[in-house]
């Protein structure tokens, strides 16, 4: 049996051990979650709570769910690690995918559990003017406040279309295997209603 002593060192660790999963943990947690707007009250000069606003909301913008979608090239992504969809599918001159290869072939209007394969009614890749692939959370901030890079939107219909539309929402559903976005659909709409209400800054501004 070791002594007291001898059993320190092995405590000592034990204890780092559990502090350190403990800490990855609260980040995972961190990761998976959206702050409420009040969280951001304390910063008192409303360009920078807008700004923190917006960072808050980025964890949805840049999570695999959202940019997957929303990829730099003509071929949509896969999976957490944002690899190139398979079969070799494109977007076409709609966004819907190319005549012999339509969106619809695979995606149905519902994720179907035994296949794997995520569905909505109107599955498609977002325009070319909105891939956020490999860019900053101030870059795409500039895009979605830019009507030319945003699909010709105002602020308020940015903020709409982020709270109402279902294709958006799918990114909180997306079925079995896939992680979903952080937050919900609402916490998402709420933060980006605070960020325009208090100047629609963007980080690094």
């Amino acid at each position: 049996m070791l002594s007291n002593e001898r059993l320190v060192p092995y405590l000592a660790a034990a204890m780092l051990l559990a502090a350190m999963l403990a800490t990855d943990v609260e980040a995972a947690d961190d990761a998976r979650t959206l702050a409420a707007p009040e969280t951001f009250q304390a910063i008192g000069d409303a360009a920078a709570r807008s700004a923190a606003l917006f960072s808050e909301a980025g964890k949805v913008l840049t999570h695999p769910r959202c940019v997957n979608c929303h990829p730099a090239g003509d071929r949509p992504l896969q999976s957490e690690n944002g690899r190139l969809h398979q079969p070799p599918v494109e977007r076409g001159a709609d966004g819907f995918g190319l005549a012999a290869m339509r969106c619809a072939t695979c995606h149905q209007k519902a994720n179907f559990e035994p296949g794997r394969v995520p569905g909505h009614p109107h599955w498609h890749l977002a325009p070319r003017e909105m891939a956020w692939q490999g860019k900053t959370l101030a870059q795409i901030c500039a895009q979605i406040k830019d009507p030319a890079r945003n699909g010709g939107r105002s602020l308020q219909q940015i903020h709409e279309h982020i709270a109402t539309d279902s294709l958006v929402g799918w990114a909180w559903a997306p079925g079995f295997g896939r992680e979903p976005a952080p937050g919900t659909q609402k916490e998402a709409s709420v933060l980006i209603a605070a960020w325009i209400k208090d100047g629609a800054a963007c980080p690094g501004q």
